[in-house]
This record gives structure tokens, sequence and C-alpha cells, in this order.
């Protein structure tokens, strides 16, 4: 069995002339929250279509659980899907929609397993609520619901909180956590790149139909190769910043942020202490460190 839950090499996937993805090659690790990340029409869709095997890729090969994801059946049981704007047939009760959905899946305790799955995203209440009933938070749970049915290895999730009020997305942002401390690995496309930066352990950033880049989160935001210290008061010397070992930059943005950029291998924490330590006997007052930059300013610039 390979560490990988997806791979993907050389993919491509077009729509008569129309290239959507455009030689995308990336994977995810088992047991991780991975994101995909990009602007409207950047192909996040329609390569997470692909993962779930609901496309056929144009050109190239994609693996899912080391399996060929549009091969009949064989993601059965492994892979579960919350498409964008899934919609709920009506005239279902939401209980009894999500144990047939769970009989169709064949698991051995239907009615239990959709119990659990409506009680993990917080909607016992909706099991005998009318699906057309739902309202649009409640509906998005349930579509969720019916992915987490029988606890697959894998998870997709297209804009899981989009529409969501914020204590329910809260509650759906530690549904995905509680997942990967099970061992499941989650695959979550959003835009919301605050609640992505906080849930991932890596991504891949998509623009155009293309791969702009890809790696674990410490290294798409540089927490390991910069720092910027908030300064309270005082007097910030830079090229002393700069002449402290394994500083290879030092510049003020503004009055109050001191940049410094670190060494590649070098342990972040000690050339952070180093830093503090020399602003300090210097008598400059700091309010606070922050590693690397925030994932929507990393986006912005490649983007």
């Amino acid at each position: 069995m390979s560490d990988l839950a997806i791979e993907l090499f050389g993919v491509s996937k077009r729509f008569g002339p129309k290239v959507a993805v455009n030689n995308v090659s990336f994977s995810v690790p088992r047991g991780v929250v991975f994101g995909l990340i990009g602007p409207n029409g950047a192909g996040k869709t329609t390569t997470f279509s692909m993962m779930c095997g609901y496309l056929y890729p144009s050109d190239g090969t994609l693996k899912v659980m080391d399996v060929d994801p549009v091969t009949p059946g064989a993601l059965k049981g492994r892979l579960g899907a919350l498409p964008q704007d899934a919609v709920l047939p009506p005239g279902w009760e939401t209980g009894a929609l999500l144990t047939y959905w769970a009989r169709l899946s064949g698991l051995a305790d239907p009615e239990r397993e959709a119990r659990d799955a409506l009680e993990a995203v917080g909607l016992m209440e909706a099991w005998k609520v009318q699906t057309q009933a739902l309202s649009h938070g409640m509906a998005k749970r349930a579509a969720m619901a019916q992915a987490l049915m029988g606890r697959p290895p894998l998870v997709l999730l297209d804009e899981p909180t989009a529409g969501l009020d914020p204590r329910i997305a809260a509650q759906v942002r530690q549904v995905i956590r509680d997942m990967k401390g099970k061992g499941q690995t989650v695959v979550v496309s959003s835009h919301n790149l605050q609640e992505l930066e906080e849930l991932c352990d890596a991504a891949a950033i998509l623009d155009k139909g293309a791969l702009a880049q890809a790696g674990t989160m410490s290294e798409l935001t540089g927490q390991g190769s910069e720092f910027r210290v908030q300064i309270a008061r005082g007097t910030v010397i830079t090229p002393e910043i700069a002449s402290i070992a394994d500083v290879t930059d030092a510049r003020m943005e503004g009055e109050s942020v001191l940049h410094v950029r670190i060494r590649g291998g070098v342990p972040p924490e000690e050339v952070i202490s180093r830093v503090v330590g020399h602003l300090l006997q210097t008598g400059v007052l700091i309010l606070g460190v922050s590693r690397g930059q925030r994932l929507e300013d990393r986006v912005l610039q490649l983007l």
C-alpha cells in the first residue's frame, strides 16, 4: 500500500477547446488534511471531480487510494465526498434518506451509521425533517453527513463551510480535525484561506488550471524562512540585526514591524531567540513574534 492517498501526474482535463486543468502534478499523503486553493476558474472543482471519479482526465495519471477512481466500484467504502452545491432530493425525511444511502453503500447497520453521521455534524434534530424544509446550512451539513458514513479512509469536501454561520462553521472544522485524529485523510477545497491555514497540513495552489505551488503549510507560508517582530518602542538598527548569525536580511516594514529572513536549514527558533535577545539588550520593547506570512498573502503573491 502506498503512503499516498492521492497521486496526480501530468493530469489535464479539456472540455472541447477549453482547458480546465493543465498538466497538474501533486500528491496527498495519507492521514493529513490537504487544501485545494485557488480563485474561481482555477480548476479546483474539476480537479476535485476527477479525484472523485466523476470526470475522466483527458491526459495524465491519477490514482486515489492506489486505484483508478473511474473504475466502477473501486472506491466503494473507501471514499466519501461532499460536492460543491450538493442538492438533497425532496420528499424524504433526512434520517430516512441517509439510512437509504448507507444501505446502498453496503454498511452493516445503516440506521446507526446515519444517526452517528448526523450527530457528528450536529444535526440530529433534523432526523424527521423533510429535506426540502432544511435551511441552507442544515442541508449542507446533511450532505456532509453522507460523506462521513462508514468512516471512509479518504474524505473530499468541496466548500464545506460556505454559507454556514460562524458557530456551525467552527463545528464543521472540528469534525475535520476529528477525522484527521482518527487517521482519515481529508481534502478540503475552499476560498476561505484563513480556515485552510488553520486546518491544513499541506496544500496545492491552482491558478487558471495550472499548479502554482504545492507543499506543506510551513513551506507555503515560509514559517521556516522568515519571521516578523512587532515593535512596541525603541530604535531598531537593521544592519546590526542583519549581522546576527544565520540572518540573511533584515528590514523594517513601516515603523513597527521588523521583517527578518533566515538562512535555509537552520532551526528558526534559534535565530528568533538571538534576534529577540539582541533587541531586548538594546532597549527595544516587543509586542510579539510571528513566523512566516499569512497564507492569503502568499496566495496573492502567486496569483
